[in-house]
């Protein structure tokens, strides 16, 4: 739905912009326009548009904290390990016998 309003948006905006229609042309899209803002299925839309960006941000906002805690707990880790910067619990394998 947005990719078609931003479409049809774009197209009138190049239209009036480019077009030798004359000021009865852009009257007539300015209505339109203006139509298309007070409408019910407009407003309802973009009503549901702005619910699904905010739940979208509220989800990225969740991943985001558990992310800073997961690194947070790493360093944690790290910090308390065995004094070179590794977690105590960390065990390196040998290098390769040539």
């Amino acid at each position: 739905m947005r990719g078609r309003l931003g479409l049809f948006i774009g197209f009138g905006a190049g239209y009036v912009l480019g077009a030798k229609a004359g000021t009865e042309r852009y009257h007539q899209l300015r209505r339109l326009y203006d139509n298309l803002l007070a409408s019910p299925a407009f407003h309802k839309a973009t009503g549901k548009a702005r619910g699904a960006v905010e739940t979208g941000l509220g989800q990225a906002k969740e991943k985001a904290s558990e992310g800073v805690s997961k690194v947070s707990d790493v360093v944690k880790d790290r910090r308390s390990g065995n004094g070179d910067g590794y977690p105590a619990n960390l065990s390196v394998a040998p290098p390769p016998a040539h």
